[in-house]
């Protein structure tokens, strides 16, 4: 256990429910996973209060997993009831996608937290430029021939989602647009991807987390029970806000001032892994 004040942990848990309020409006307002913005300030919040730094980067990325197998499922079902999930895409990519992502939760027991500071810091880095770019990045105008080539791609995207603590939005979604899927379908079918990056990459997280000292009371492996019971109902809470606001701003502006913030937050978090 740690030796964290009740201040300390009133200002935790205090933040964790500041943010949980504002990944659940940005999922509604901008179509992106919570998990990008709780990962990042999940870990500032950890730091500001002194917590044991080589656990911040561990517990802010496996509580987050831990929040989106639930949002996932509410989210999927939406989308499936609308017909854009896809089934064969599924199909396709869900192999490697749970198999990408057990491997992550399994390998975060032997990459320190400079090594996952590292990973996230560079991939938002990449997300944050392809939200500021207008256009739509083509790969091809449709998806690979090749299933091993689709279980390759799908692996990877398992494993760098299970390591960022992110779902299946923000890695597969510009991927799949990518290929020249329509983006409702991609959107669609990355919401289910969200589930199966999620489970497995916790169950990974929680034995790659089991033993080990300091982790704060509520624990368990590197999941942290009472903090994704507090971002849980705010999360799911204020997605609908989010969407309503979707209606009546300019989106553009905010997904530009978002994609600011995240660069921000990814160079630091590069300056930090690096320094």
């Amino acid at each position: 256990m740690t030796d964290l004040s009740i201040l300390q942990l009133a200002m935790i848990l205090g933040g964790v429910a500041a943010t949980a309020i504002l990944a659940g409006i940005l999922a509604g307002l901008l179509g992106v996973g919570g998990g990008i913005v709780l990962v990042p300030v999940l870990f500032w919040i950890l730091s500001l209060t002194h917590f044991p730094p080589e656990l911040s980067m561990h517990m802010a990325v496996a509580t987050s997993l831990a929040t989106i197998i639930f949002t996932s499922i509410s989210s999927a079902r939406a989308h499936h009831k609308r017909g854009s999930v896809d089934p064969a895409l599924l199909r396709l990519w869900a192999p490697g996608i749970v198999l990408g992502a057990l491997s992550g939760g399994l390998a975060a027991k032997y990459i320190d937290a400079g090594g996952l500071k590292l990973i996230f810091g560079t991939l938002a880095l990449l997300v944050s430029i392809n939200m500021a770019t207008p256009k739509t990045l083509v790969i091809s105008n449709h998806l690979p021939r090749s299933r091993a080539v689709n279980g390759a791609i799908s692996y990877v995207t398992g494993l760098l989602s299970a390591l960022m603590g992110i779902g299946g939005g923000t890695l597969s979604v510009p991927l799949l647009a990518g290929f020249s899927v329509d983006i409702r379908r991609a959107v669609g079918t990355a919401s289910a991807f969200g589930f199966m990056i999620a489970v497995p990459a916790v169950l990974g997280f929680i034995y790659s987390g089991l033993g080990v000292p300091n982790r704060p009371p509520l624990s368990l492996g590197y999941v942290n029970l009472l903090a994704a019971g507090i971002i849980l109902p705010f999360t799911v809470g204020f997605a609908p806000v989010g969407a309503a606001l979707a209606h009546s701003l300019d989106t553009v502006w905010i997904k530009r001032a978002f994609a600011l913030f995240l660069m921000i937050t990814a160079v630091r978090m590069l300056m930090s892994a690096l320094g």
